[in-house]
C-alpha cells in the first residue's frame, strides 16, 4: 500500500476524523496491528481562517502548495486536502507536484451517482456554497445543486467556525441544521451533501429521511482506495 500525504489543521477535528477512518479502513483490509501509512502536514486554522475571511486566496494557494511539496518531498505518493473549502487551492497544488491530488467534490459525484440521485442540497462553509468550485463539479457529472439562502447560509457557516472547528456539539445548533436541511428537503432535494469536513460531527445519516453524503468518509474511502490499487 502506497503513503497517503494529508494536509490538515484545517481544522485539527477533521483532520482527526481524517486519520481515524484511514486506519480503521487499512486495519480492516489487512488485520492484525495494520494501521495506514500516512504523512501529515497540519497547518495553523486560526492563520487559515484570518486568510479566508481576508478573501486572500493568493497567500492560502501559496501555503497550500507548500504543503503539497512538503509532502510529496516526505514521501507522499498521493495527497488529499482534508477540507472542502481549502479546495480552492488544489489547481495551485496540482501545479507544483507530479503525485495525485484526489478532489472531494468528484469523489462525491461518484457517490451520489451510483445512488442515481439528480438533485443535492449542498451545506457547508459560506465559501463552500457561495463559490463554484465544488457545485461545478456536480453539475458536470449531471447532478443538479441547491443550497440554502443568504441567511441561512451565515448561519451554517457561523456554527462550523465558532462551534465544530473546536469541537463544540451545540443541539440547538443541530436543530438549525436539521430546519434547513428539512425545507430544502421539501423544495426537491434527493439527498443532502455535508459539504465540510466538520459537519459530521453535528449530522448523521440516522437524523435526515434523504441519503447524507459525508465527505470526510467518501473522501478518505477514495484516497484509501487509490493507494491500495495505486
Amino acid at each position: 500500500m502506497k503513503t497517503i500525504g494529508l494536509i490538515g489543521g484545517i481544522t485539527p477535528q477533521s483532520t482527526i476524523l481524517y486519520y481515524q477512518i484511514l486506519n480503521d479502513l487499512a486495519n480492516k483490509e489487512f488485520g492484525g496491528n495494520h494501521s495506514c501509512k500516512t504523512i501529515i502536514y497540519s497547518l495553523d486554522f486560526g492563520e487559515i481562517a484570518k486568510l479566508q475571511s481576508q478573501g486572500d486566496w493568493d497567500t492560502l494557494d501559496k501555503i497550500m502548495l507548500e504543503a503539497g511539496k512538503s509532502l510529496e518531498k516526505a514521501g507522499a505518493d498521493l495527497i488529499i486536502i482534508c477540507a472542502n473549502t481549502m479546495h480552492l487551492s488544489i489547481e495551485a497544488i496540482k501545479s507544483v507536484v507530479v503525485i495525485p491530488v484526489i478532489h472531494i467534490a468528484e469523489a462525491t459525484a461518484e457517490k451520489i451517482k451510483e445512488q442515481q440521485i439528480e438533485k443535492v442540497l449542498l451545506l457547508g462553509t459560506r465559501y463552500t456554497m457561495e463559490k463554484d468550485f465544488f457545485k461545478v463539479i456536480l453539475v458536470s457529472n449531471g447532478i443538479d445543486v441547491i443550497v440554502p439562502n443568504e441567511a441561512e447560509q451565515q448561519k451554517i457557516h457561523d456554527v462550523i467556525y465558532s462551534e465544530l472547528a473546536k469541537g463544540i456539539i451545540n443541539d440547538a445548533s443541530k436543530q438549525i441544521y436539521l430546519q434547513i436541511i428539512e425545507k430544502l428537503v421539501a423544495k426537491g432535494a434527493k439527498g443532502v451533501i455535508l459539504g465540510c469536513t466538520e459537519i459530521p460531527l453535528l449530522i448523521q445519516q440516522s437524523d435526515v429521511l434523504v441519503p447524507v453524503f459525508d465527505t470526510t468518509n467518501i473522501h478518505a474511502n477514495a484516497a484509501f482506495n487509490s493507494a491500495l490499487n495505486f
